[in-house]
């Protein structure tokens, strides 16, 4: 037993890949969750946006509060996830430009608020990607 655990191949990989897509959805939606609860802080992230020099802050920021929403929505319930997964996908590779790489690669540790986790994130989504991503048709001969 021991000498074959080392050329497993996975049981299951389609739960896998669901636990993955559920998790990071679930984290990921606590984002907007919390930005509905606490509304008062939108206008300072649009503001933040537009300090970046993107036109309509504030309803960049709410658009981007939605398409958590909506995205996190489709993950946890198994539908459009392609669409999900890239729609998730820029909005953390813009938090990780603008936000967490100036502050380094750690979240915590040896450095604060960098880009470890988002890049965690970014991975499992594109695997989830993958997962989704349509397989060609095999040639019909």
């Amino acid at each position: 037993m021991v000498k074959t655990l080392y050329k497993l191949s996975p049981s299951d990989p389609v739960r896998g890949i669901d636990v993955v897509r559920i998790g990071v959805a679930l984290i990921i939606l606590m984002h907007p969750l919390h930005g509905y609860f606490h509304a008062e802080n939108i206008p300072a992230f649009g503001n933040f946006l537009s300090s970046l020099g993107y036109p309509f802050g504030l309803q960049l920021a709410w658009t981007v509060l939605l398409v958590q929403t909506a995205s996190s929505l489709a993950l946890i319930f198994n539908r459009w996830v392609i669409p999900a997964c890239w729609g998730h996908i820029c909005v953390i590779v813009f938090g990780l430009v603008h936000v967490h790489y100036p502050n380094g690669w750690y979240v915590v540790g040896a450095g604060q608020g960098g880009m470890e986790w988002g890049f965690i994130l970014l991975v499992c989504l594109l695997g989830v990607l993958r997962a989704y991503w349509p397989r060609k048709l095999a040639a019909t001969a």
